[in-house]
């Protein structure tokens, strides 16, 4: 199944949401396969299609970003008139407006508007929730089904030992609002130097260590940005979460949904079973240390 055939397995859901809502999805273009599926429309809108049986979570992503919004946040928008998720055959469709012209974030901005974001008071008028380090990630080894009987075993005693390691979390910095997802690509600047978060969808409270990882695993375990930009990154939050002691945890946390992830797309696209195998290599310890060679971004 190439990614193309992927996409067009939703074509037909976006055809009805759309005409649902009076938008034309002819010439739609698809831009992402793994995990939501995003469509560009004529007009400056995106369509997100969610997995099955997640309309609560499409309906929350919309919430998440008009409260961020109104917290002077600057993140990414459902188009207003379309508040509410489309729901086609048990799939929720969501309308957003495309961002102008625009760059990923620095490490050093990412790090600012991570500390604007842990700064805020959760919301009053919403429920955000904890954390869910683990979620999704049972299902994600169901689905995984071109890894070997013997990988999804050994996939699942990790997931334990993982579970297990997390309920003796050390203490940290005090909990707060957490972005979730906060890798480089997840803050964006704009041509007038707006800094804007996007995928805000699992923002949630907990260990703000949690966002703070990202960085650290960028440097650290894929050499995806350098030691002097992780300083930058460090000295623009104001501290260094390698130095932490649940660092590791969240780091093999973090390595491991990467892992799952790219089982689970595999499933559905060949061309990225290199990128699991490799993942999972790695994360089981087949590969050597890190820093880890050819982890690359799934589209």
């Amino acid at each position: 199944m190439t990614a193309m055939r992927v996409g067009d397995g939703t074509w037909s859901i976006l055809r009805v949401a759309c005409a649902g809502v009076g938008i034309n999805a002819t010439g739609a273009q698809l831009l992402r396969v793994t995990g939501e599926i995003d469509y560009r429309l004529p007009d400056g809108v995106i369509a997100r299609i969610g997995a099955p049986g997640q309309q609560g979570v499409a309906k929350r992503a919309v919430d998440i970003a008009r409260w961020l919004a109104s917290a002077g946040i600057p993140v990414a928008q459902a188009v207003s008139d379309m508040p509410r998720p489309v729901v086609v055959d048990g799939r929720a469709v969501t309308f957003w407006q495309e961002l102008p012209r625009h760059r990923a974030g620095t490490p050093a901005e990412v790090a600012a508007a991570l500390t604007r974001l842990h700064g805020l008071a959760p919301p009053t008028d919403m429920e955000v929730g904890q954390v869910a380090p683990f979620v999704g990630l049972d299902e994600r080894i169901d689905a995984a089904h071109t890894m070997t009987p013997d990988d999804r075993s050994w996939m699942r005693r990790h997931l334990s030992e993982l579970r297990g390691r997390w309920a003796a979390l050390p203490t940290g910095r005090p909990w707060c609002v957490i972005h979730g997802a906060a890798w480089s690509g997840n803050v964006v600047v704009t041509e007038d130097d707006n800094v804007v978060l996007l995928d805000t969808g699992l923002l949630s409270v907990g260990p703000p260590e949690w966002d703070l990882v990202h960085a650290a695993i960028e440097c650290a375990s894929f050499g995806w940005i350098t030691d002097a930009q992780y300083a930058e990154y460090c000295r623009a939050y104001g501290s260094d979460v390698m130095r932490w002691g649940g660092f590791y945890l969240l780091r093999d946390i973090r390595e491991f949904r990467m892992a799952t992830m790219a089982a689970q797309a595999a499933a559905a696209n060949p061309a990225y079973q290199q990128q699991a195998d490799l993942r999972l290599a790695c994360v089981r310890g087949d590969i050597g240390p890190r820093v880890w060679d050819g982890w690359t971004a799934l589209s």
